[in-house]
C-alpha cells in the first residue's frame, strides 16, 4: 500500500467530518441570509429582553464589557500560544502544539471569511453600551472561543487523567458557552450568530482534529522516524 494513502484517508475523513458538522451552520447562514421569520423575530425579540435585563444592572454591564475586551479573540489566541508554547516546550508535544496553534489561527481567518459571505447587519439596540463593527454573522467571539476550546483540550488530551480531562472538557464548554452569553446579552450579536459561531469553530477544529489524529498515527510507534506515543 503506498505511504501517503492512509494519510489521504485521514484528510478524505476529516473533510467529510467537516462537511457533515457544517450543515447546521450552512442551514443557518441561509436563513439569516433569507431573512426568515423563524430566525429573524425571534432574534430581535431575544437580543430586546436580554439588553433590557442588562441595561437595569450597570455591575452586570459592566462585568460584561470586561468580558468582551478579555475574551477577544486577540487576547484568547496569545494565551492558547502560550499554552501551545508550554505543551512543546515542556512535555515535548512539537508536533501536536503546532497542529492546535495552525487550527486556532486557521478557524480564526475562515470565520472573517464566513462574516463577509453572510454580511449581517449588528442587532439596532436602543441606548446600546457597546458599539462593534465587522459583519454580524457568524459571531467571532464565540466562533474563536469554540475552536480554541476543542484545539486546547485536543493538545492536552494525552497528558491528562479521567478527572483532568472532565475538568478541561468542562471547562471549556462553559468558557465558550459563556462567551456567547457575553455577545447577546451586551447586544453585539443575535443569539443565532453566537450558535453560529459555536458551530463553526468546531466543526473546523473538530474536522482539523480527525485529520490530525490520522496523519499521524500512519506509522507505528515503533518505527524509525514515527512520532512519539504522545504525539498521537
Amino acid at each position: 500500500m503506498p505511504a501517503d494513502t492512509p494519510r489521504r484517508r485521514a484528510l478524505a475523513r476529516a473533510a467529510v467530518y467537516g462537511a457533515a458538522a457544517s450543515v447546521p451552520v450552512l442551514v443557518l447562514a441561509w436563513l439569516v441570509r433569507a431573512e426568515s421569520g423563524l430566525v429573524v423575530d425571534a432574534d430581535r425579540e431575544a437580543v430586546a429582553a436580554a439588553t433590557r435585563f442588562t441595561g437595569e444592572r450597570p455591575a452586570f454591564e459592566r462585568g460584561l464589557l470586561v468580558g468582551q475586551e478579555v475574551l477577544a479573540a486577540r487576547w484568547m489566541n496569545v494565551a492558547a500560544m502560550g499554552v501551545c508554547l508550554w505543551a512543546w516546550r515542556r512535555h515535548g508535544l512539537g508536533t501536536r502544539a503546532a497542529w492546535a496553534a495552525g487550527t486556532i489561527w486557521g478557524a480564526w481567518a475562515l470565520g472573517l471569511g464566513a462574516k463577509e459571505l453572510v454580511d449581517r447587519a449588528r442587532p439596532v439596540v436602543e441606548d446600546a453600551v457597546t458599539t462593534v463593527p465587522g459583519s454580524s454573522f457568524p459571531s467571532g467571539h464565540a466562533m474563536n472561543a469554540a475552536a480554541v476550546g476543542v484545539s486546547l483540550t485536543v493538545l492536552v488530551w494525552p497528558l491528562l487523567r479521567r478527572r483532568g480531562r472532565v475538568a478541561v472538557v468542562t471547562g471549556a464548554t462553559a468558557l465558550a458557552l459563556l462567551t456567547a452569553a457575553d455577545r447577546v446579552l451586551l447586544g453585539a450579536h443575535f443569539p443565532s450568530d453566537v450558535v453560529g459561531g459555536l458551530l463553526f469553530g468546531g466543526a473546523v477544529a473538530g474536522a482539523s482534529a480527525v485529520g490530525y489524529h490520522g496523519w499521524t498515527t500512519t506509522r507505528s510507534p515503533g518505527t524509525p522516524g514515527a512520532a512519539p506515543r504522545n504525539e498521537v
